[in-house]
């Protein structure tokens, strides 16, 4: 047989050859099968069950109760502010520190700029804290036995985006159950119990507790800051529903950090700014992670316009909190058990039908609501307070459930 180089080349020899060659195309499509696109991630993120936001209605008419967002716009002065900057700044990268905004939360909060660092929604921050203060746990081995350096801890139920963190980081999760009222246990029990880690990396506190509803007082959370070694985060999205804040624990505790942010109660939850307070080095730290223009400068501006008009907000916190009573005992007298809340959002356990049928009933007559299908949770319904003229509708759509004729 004459070769294309005009050489002789015996025919089994070409076919070894050819069969050679096959086997290698086989074994390559083997390897690419085993090596498929889901195959190139991380096996972390492969087994990762991510964060589940709120449904998002894609049905007209539908009555929002389900996301905690404010019932009301934010003021005509912020909108006017923001519509006015959708100028030629859009071309331009906005302040890279959202410098201006730090100054005027600084001012607020009787403190320096240097204790405060912004981010995109307070989501953001949160997942920066997990990379600058945990270690993943495959890193954990020689590290000082002084502090849980690996270790992620959160109470259980509270934001469901702490395990997510913890899982997206490689981190150690240590989730302790609340109190059965959904308190948070005295420093005492927990050490009696042993399940709560006082040396690890990094503690988050959501205060009001989401989903219960539940306020917890300045003295407890400083109680439980004093005794932890590693960072704590007190998670305060709903504070200015509540009675009282715990600020001043950023301020004093070098290890205390305070989140807000401008979704809850400033509605801006579509502008996504969120901001830390705490000790200076904590934030330098945060900052040299932070990714560059994190903040739009929209949101800048809406955020620093709503510091500006903060009296027109805080009328609309107190009509939230009176609507919000007065629903609370609505459902009560209806036979609901309604837990006590200092958030714009109600956490009720309904009766007759099961709470996850309840959610479906409700959505079957417009009315979004939140079920959280957890073990702690799984009996009760969150129902955000919407605007006056929406509570009625609520309300009326849960009698019509309850004294509907059985099928």
């Amino acid at each position: 047989m004459t070769g294309c180089y005009g050489r002789t080349k015996p025919i089994f020899g070409d076919f070894a050859g050819w069969l050679g060659a096959l086997k290698h195309v086989m074994i390559v499509r083997v390897k690419m099968n085993k090596t498929g696109p889901k195959n190139l991630m991380r096996s972390l993120v492969q087994s990762l069950h991510a964060y589940v936001p709120g449904e998002q209605p894609k049905i007209k008419g539908l009555i929002k109760l389900n996301t905690n967002e404010n019932p009301y716009p934010p003021s005509p002065q912020v909108l006017a502010t923001v519509k006015a900057a959708v100028d030629a700044r859009l071309r331009l990268y906005p302040n890279p520190t959202a410098q201006p905004l730090r100054e005027r939360l600084a001012k607020f909060h009787r403190c320096s700029p240097e204790n405060i660092i912004v981010g995109n929604g307070s989501d953001e921050l949160l997942a920066m804290a997990t990379r600058a203060f945990v270690e993943p746990a495959c890193c954990r081995e020689g590290l000082p036995a002084r502090r849980r350096h690996h270790i992620i801890q959160f109470f259980t139920p509270s934001y469901s985006l702490y395990p997510v963190l913890a899982a997206i980081h490689g981190a150690t999760a240590n989730a302790v159950p609340l109190a059965a009222d959904f308190g948070i246990p005295p420093v005492a029990e927990l050490r009696r119990q042993r399940k709560w880690d006082f040396r690890a990396a990094l503690t988050y506190i959501t205060t009001p507790n989401a989903p219960s509803g539940r306020g917890y007082s300045t003295a407890a959370l400083e109680s439980l800051c004093r005794a932890q070694k590693g960072v704590v985060i007190l998670d305060e999205a709903y504070v200015d529903f509540a009675n009282e804040n715990a600020l001043k624990l950023a301020l004093k505790h070098p290890h205390v950090i305070v989140s807000r942010t401008f979704s809850k109660a400033y509605s801006l939850c579509f502008q996504r700014v969120g901001y830390f307070v705490g000790h200076p080095e904590l934030i330098a730290g945060l900052d040299k992670i932070r990714d560059s223009y994190n903040v739009n400068g929209l949101g800048q501006v809406a955020a620093l316009a709503t510091l500006d008009d903060l009296s027109n907000y805080r009328k609309n916190f107190q009509r939230i909190v009176a609507t919000r009573d007065r629903l609370a005992r609505e459902l009560t007298a209806l036979g609901f058990r309604v837990l006590p809340s200092q958030t714009n959002f109600l956490l009720v356990r309904p009766p007759v039908f099961r709470a996850g049928e309840w959610q479906r009933k409700l959505r079957g007559r417009k009315i979004l609501v939140r079920w959280f299908d957890y073990p702690e949770t799984s009996d009760y319904l969150r129902i955000t307070i919407g605007r006056d003229d929406e509570m009625p509708a609520l309300l009326k759509a849960v009698r019509a459930i309850l004294w509907q004729p059985p099928a």
